[in-house]
């Protein structure tokens, strides 16, 4: 199958996402990777002794051969980071993931804005995270969350009201309906938007998978609206990831007698914007401002186009900074002249831009 090596090469015990970019920068392909010989697995960073003995001892093939079959008794397919369709705004994230299991349409570069709160939701907020996703979905704006119980659902539930994209990020394989009751909704969502995970088919919904999954929520976004939190409630995390990644938070504020509040009240205090009607957001997207706005405002900005493993290597710098063509060939394993020769492959994609002094930023 055409994904086994690269489902081979992430089931290698040691190599994270991180290391799995460095052996592809390296060896171009997975499977260069997986056949490489330990003498020049060396003095890769992050490839530990460990690792090279796990890359040697074929341990992975076993997962890899049992997941290309499950995926072939699906409608799931593998999306790398080196394709067209992978999300771009994925690569200003710190840890993107080397590929993403899909069910449904993808929409790379759309425009986007996170939904997140409580799963024990008052009946007046999932009332205002409805609305607020049917306003979004009207404008054009793609409404990503995660199909939890209570607001996750509700903010789904809207878009799709309205005819609109929503993307549903799951802390668990997409082949795994969780909640349970929310069968109809995960049916409908692979039928007219999207369900999308980095972890593997069959994975259960663990408690730790969670705070892995709200990092691509929020890198799929925009920004995060927050509509109910407790003060400690997972939805701050996703908070706190989009504040790392450079995005928008916006909050609804809410009654200061309940508990379910104090997070969105606390997160306005921090400097989230108060949010009470849509308008509130769209004027912070760009070109935006007023509602019923369809069609060019919020089409995408044509970041859209495949990577070779070096190139993908430059773009995932440049996406969280400009950078002299120094210091991306000093942060990166390749030479000089493979960097010069990747920089130029960038800019006539469209997908790098350069600056004055050698300096160099995604378009």
């Amino acid at each position: 199958m055409e994904h086994f090596y690269w489902i081979g090469l992430k089931a290698v015990a040691g190599v994270g996402s991180v290391t799995f970019r460095r052996l592809l920068e390296c060896f171009e392909t997975p499977e260069g990777a997986l056949k490489a010989h330990p003498a020049a697995l060396t003095g890769i960073r992050g490839v530990t002794p460990a690792v090279v003995e796990s890359l040697a001892s074929g341990e992975w093939r076993r997962f890899a051969e049992e997941e290309c079959r499950r995926l072939e008794k699906t409608s799931v397919r593998l999306v790398t980071y080196l394709s067209r369709d992978y999300p771009k705004s994925l690569f200003e994230i710190p840890d993107p993931p080397p590929f993403l299991y899909v069910r449904g349409t993808m929409g790379p570069g759309e425009r986007a804005i996170a939904m997140v709160g409580s799963r024990r939701a008052t009946s007046s907020g999932l009332t205002i995270a409805g609305k607020l996703a049917e306003a979004l979905a009207r404008n054009g704006v793609t409404v990503v969350s995660g199909m939890a119980r209570g607001i996750d659902s509700a903010a789904h539930r809207g878009a799709l009201r309205e005819g609109g994209r929503t993307v549903g990020v799951l802390g668990c394989g997409v082949d795994m309906v969780y909640p349970p009751e929310n069968r109809p909704l995960f049916d409908e969502m692979a039928d007219k938007g999207c369900l999308l995970s980095e972890f593997p088919l069959g994975t259960l919904p663990l408690a730790e998978n969670f705070p892995r999954r709200n990092r691509i929520i929020s890198g799929l976004s925009r920004g995060v609206l927050v509509v109910e939190a407790a003060e400690k409630s997972g939805s701050l995390i996703t908070a706190h990831y989009a504040l790392e990644q450079g995005r928008d938070v916006y909050a609804v504020p809410g009654n200061i007698s309940f508990a379910s509040s104090r997070g969105c009240n606390r997160l306005i205090k921090q400097g989230a914007k108060l949010v009470d009607c849509v308008d509130d957001i769209l004027e912070e997207l760009p070109l935006g401002g007023g509602t019923e706005h369809a069609g060019p405002l919020f089409e995408t900005r044509g970041r859209s186009f495949a990577l070779t493993p070096k190139e993908a290597a430059i773009y995932e710098l440049l996406a969280r900074s400009p950078l002299h063509i120094d210091e991306i060939i000093s942060q990166t394993e390749l030479t000089a002249g493979e960097v010069s020769s990747m920089l130029l492959h960038l800019e006539l994609k469209g997908a790098v831009t350069s600056l004055p002094g050698t300096h160099y930023a995604i378009t």
